[in-house]
């Protein structure tokens, strides 16, 4: 058994944890941490921001092994790491951890990975938890849509906690291990879909003989439209910021894989996904014919992701 250091015991069951990835997600997520009154132990392998956490306060770990002693048992651990890396920081963790602790994959991992990783840690008497968040680096700080995959028992023993971390009526059991992620991936597609049907609007706005005022329609749209959503603010908000024109921003637009794993579901269920894998498709045209449609796409991700789309 890995015993806890007695000066970290908890003083309140369920107010702390580890947490580990301080990107753009997580460094906002646990502030909000902090302000629900949550004792989180932090630790990313980029120590200015392992610094900055500390000021929050959050307690800093130099590594996994000093992050797991710093809780007792049961632990709970949450991961907000690119789904590449998940693997690995697992498989360094489970060493300093026992049975009834709990392992929750915050990031965008394949819901299959998921399932698999539930397996392998149940088989060390490990509870996980795949827990798709959605809401950007603002929604983890104000509030984010939480969609909780794994065993039911599991989830409303820390239900509290995605409570906390959600908008009001934020966050939900989706189901067993790999329902989390898998509703989330299919979130990411649908979003693929709208981003691209907005994109290509608006570049047919943009280049027709009307001389439109692209802002002003943005903004009309968000106003009892059928088509008012958050894109479409973040839409208008891009152009408040960077100009109809999106000068500035690349008309080559990034993807993480979300969408793919959409149409490749899509394909192994027997449904059909022209929208989505479109729009998957023109991403990857996109690398080497950038255009207006490319720009807007782009605009958006940096609005509610703070992705880098600037033109190099």
């Amino acid at each position: 058994m890995n015993k806890p250091r007695d000066t970290k015991r908890p003083g309140k069951a369920g107010l702390r944890l580890g947490y580990v990835g301080l990107g753009k997600m997580g460094f906002n997520m646990v502030e909000r941490l902090v302000e629900k009154r949550y004792e989180p132990v932090v630790f990313d392998v980029n120590k200015v921001a392992l610094k900055e956490a500390a000021g929050l306060p959050a307690e800093p770990a130099s590594d996994l092994k000093s992050l797991a002693e710093a809780l007792a048992s049961p632990r709970l651990i949450w991961l907000m790491i690119p789904h590449t890396t998940v693997d690995e920081a697992m498989n360094s963790l489970v060493r300093y951890l026992d049975k009834g602790d709990t392992i929750i994959d915050g990031g965008n991992s394949s819901y299959k990975d998921s399932m698999r990783r539930a397996k392998s840690l149940a088989e060390k008497g490990i509870d996980f938890l795949d827990v798709g968040v959605s809401g950007g680096p603002a929604g983890a700080r104000s509030g984010s849509c939480i969609m909780v995959g794994g065993n039911k028992e599991t989830f409303a023993k820390y239900e509290r906690l995605f409570r906390d971390l959600s908008v009001k009526d934020g966050y939900g059991y989706m189901g067993g291990h790999g329902a989390g992620h898998f509703v989330k991936m299919i979130h990411n597609g649908i979003e693929y879909g709208m981003m691209q049907a907005l994109a290509e609007g608006f570049a047919i706005m943009k280049q027709a003989p009307f001389h439109l005022d692209l802002e002003r329609i943005a903004d009309l749209y968000n106003h009892g439209s059928v088509v008012t959503s958050r894109l479409v603010g973040w839409l208008k908000g891009a152009f408040d910021e960077y100009g109809q024109g999106l000068d500035s921003i690349s008309g080559t637009v990034a993807q993480s894989g979300e969408g793919m794993w959409t149409v490749e579901a899509g394909r192994e269920y027997g449904v059909s996904t022209p929208v989505i894998e479109g729009s998957v498709n023109f991403r990857t045209f996109s690398q080497d014919h950038p255009s207006y449609t490319g720009q807007v796409l782009s605009a958006l991700r940096n609005q509610f992701g703070r992705h880098d789309v600037f033109k190099k």
